[in-house]
């Protein structure tokens, strides 16, 4: 960003209003470099505001280069990465990939020998402030009249009391020392990025003076540069000012920076009330989680409650679990996907997660009565459930867990795909390839091979549980097998069901065929496979029955008889 500017974030994430402002001074060369990105300046729209500055260091070739390069890399390679991943992994892996870069060019190249820079880069998501710093450019807010440095400069102290010999910088060293830090957002806060030729010759009651004034970012910057040069300022001075105008919904975007700070409580049990909760029903037991029915006091209604049980799994699976869950729901709107309650910041005090209490029944409790699932009936399953998945596709995320015991049938005739605990989301830290999540006669041969799952896997899934939802039969192997089933063919899906057409059966072979190549290409697809099928399977033309057909037993005792003439008549030949 070049002059002073303004910008916006996106309606549905935090909003900001930037300014920016940057003079070379006594300097020969401005060797600052600051910018911003958001939303709406991205090909595509993402729900936060990105703003870096980095300082060339002093006295040493490429600084400028340096500078520029770190600033323009960080922007570039952390809107390439999928915004659910975390801000400090993310910004961690950018900036280690371009502290190897300087490093290794100020080494190498003549032209740029020792180069290097300072670097501070703020993200805002959601309601939080990431902080991302390296070397003594600084980050300031000023909240509710307040001014709080963000920042620890990294430098060696000479005695003179105003150092500029650094002991921390991106590209000086191969393996580059970062400091992370997040910050709660409030509306109207504002936020300075500057370098040391501003923050190094204000008092810290001068920067506060001036952003108190309130004028637009890109005046506040100027005034901030002018005054540091009026100061005396003997650098380069820049100042870039962030202004929070709007904040998203609480809870929609920080989600698991919250829940990372939560305890896992031991499993309660009907009666207790958690968090204004009363437990008023026990809904399953299961391996891992234990759901209740519960009354909601604070805000009224009747709503489901999971707990996770701490003595089965680590404290971070669990973590890791919920999270997955709750990023879900804040993401994915869809009638056919469980949905997730996001509670009011402050109201959760431990792990746990809030759902609708949908009225229904398991789809798996529905297979072990009679009748079995006619044509129409499973047709309606098949095509909803295809919807649901292709909801959480349509955003990135792979279920892994698809299966009647995860499939609520409602009343309407509708479904809710849930338990959203295993899926696979873009970013986030994923399982170990020898955990990869999932129940073994869903998972598609691939898994066990270490594929993390797909579009393709979960087509599988969907294949298995569709035949099963019609034969109540695996068509490989059973659910409680404990190593993959033996896949040379699937049991003859017409031979169990033959009152069911031909293509039915040819439609659920392609969504469960071992070689991913040869299932559906997407979900879509196989949803409009099963909607768009014949109520039967054209009638084949008859034909007389064979003798075999009509006698089998007859031609076998022919047969037979003319096996012990010919071995007579080899006997009386000899």
């Amino acid at each position: 960003m070049g002059g002073s500017d303004a910008v916006t974030g996106t309606e549905v994430g935090v909003q900001a209003r930037v300014g920016f402002a940057s003079k070379t001074g006594p300097r020969r060369e401005n060797e600052d470099f600051a910018a911003a990105l958001y939303g709406a300046e991205l090909p595509e729209p993402r729900q936060e505001v990105i703003a870096a500055i980095a300082d060339g260091i002093g006295g040493a070739k490429g600084g400028r280069t340096a500078a520029e390069t770190a600033v323009r890399g960080f922007l570039d390679g952390f809107c390439d990465l999928p915004e659910t991943m975390e801000v400090q992994r993310a910004g961690a892996k950018i900036l280690s990939a371009l502290n190897g870069w300087i490093n290794t060019h100020g080494r190498l190249d003549p032209e740029l020998t020792g180069m290097g820079c300072t670097f501070t880069a703020l993200v805002l998501r959601g309601r939080t402030a990431h902080l991302l710093h390296v070397g003594d450019t600084r980050a300031y807010r000023f909240s509710r009249d307040r001014l709080t440095c963000l920042t620890v400069d990294h430098v060696r102290p000479d005695g003179s009391g105003r150092s500029h010999t650094l002991n921390r910088a991106l590209g000086v060293e191969p393996e580059l020392r970062l400091d992370y830090a997040v910050q709660p957002l409030a509306l109207h806060d504002r936020f300075l990025l500057c370098s040391d030729g501003v923050h190094g010759f204000l008092a810290d009651h001068s920067i506060a003076d001036i952003l108190r004034e309130r004028s637009a970012p890109e005046d506040t910057a100027g005034a901030l540069v002018e005054t540091a040069l009026q100061s005396g300022s003997t650098d380069n001075c820049t100042a870039l000012v962030i202004d929070v105008v709007g904040l998203p919904a609480a809870g929609s975007a920080d989600i698991g920076t919250a829940l990372l700070n939560l305890p896992i409580i031991p499993v309660p049990v009907v009666g207790e009330t958690i968090d204004g909760f009363v437990l008023k029903a026990l809904i399953s037991d299961g391996r891992f989680t234990r759901l209740f029915a519960a009354e909601d006091d604070v805000e009224g209604g009747t709503v489901a409650l999971k707990f996770p049980k701490p003595q089965v799994a680590t404290v971070e699976a669990y973590r890791a679990a919920f999270l997955r869950e709750a990023w879900v729901g804040a993401r994915v709107h869809s009638p056919w996907v469980g949905r997730i309650i996001e509670l009011p910041p402050g109201r959760q005090t431990c792990i746990y997660t809030v759902m609708p209490l949908y009225q229904g029944e398991l789809l798996e409790a529905r297979l072990s009565r009679s009748p079995a699932l006619g044509l129409e009936e499973g047709r309606k399953v098949g095509v909803t459930l295809a919807h649901a998945v292709a909801a959480l596709h349509r955003v990135g995320i792979i279920h892994r867990d698809i299966k009647p015991d995860n499939i609520i049938l409602e009343g309407d005739g509708s479904l809710k795909l849930i338990d959203l605990g295993v899926v696979r989301i873009p970013g986030l830290e994923d399982f170990p390839p020898e955990e990869i999540p999932g129940t073994t006669a869903y998972m598609a041969p691939e898994m066990f091979e270490g594929d993390p799952g797909n579009e393709a896997t979960d087509i599988y899934a969907l294949g298995v549980t569709m035949f099963r939802a019609f034969t109540r039969e695996f068509p490989y192997g059973n659910a409680d097998a404990t190593s993959p089933p033996r896949r040379n063919r699937p049991k003859d899906f017409l031979a169990l069901r033959p009152d069911l057409p031909a293509w039915l059966s040819a439609a659920l072979a392609r969504a469960i065929a071992i070689d991913p190549a040869r299932r559906f290409r997407d979900v879509t697809e196989f949803a409009l496979e099963i909607e768009s099928g014949p109520a039967r399977s054209p009638i084949a033309p008859q034909r007389p029955p064979t003798l075999y057909e009509r006698a089998p037993v007859q031609v076998w005792q022919g047969i037979a008889a003319l096996l012990a003439l010919a071995l007579l008549i080899s006997l009386l030949t000899r």
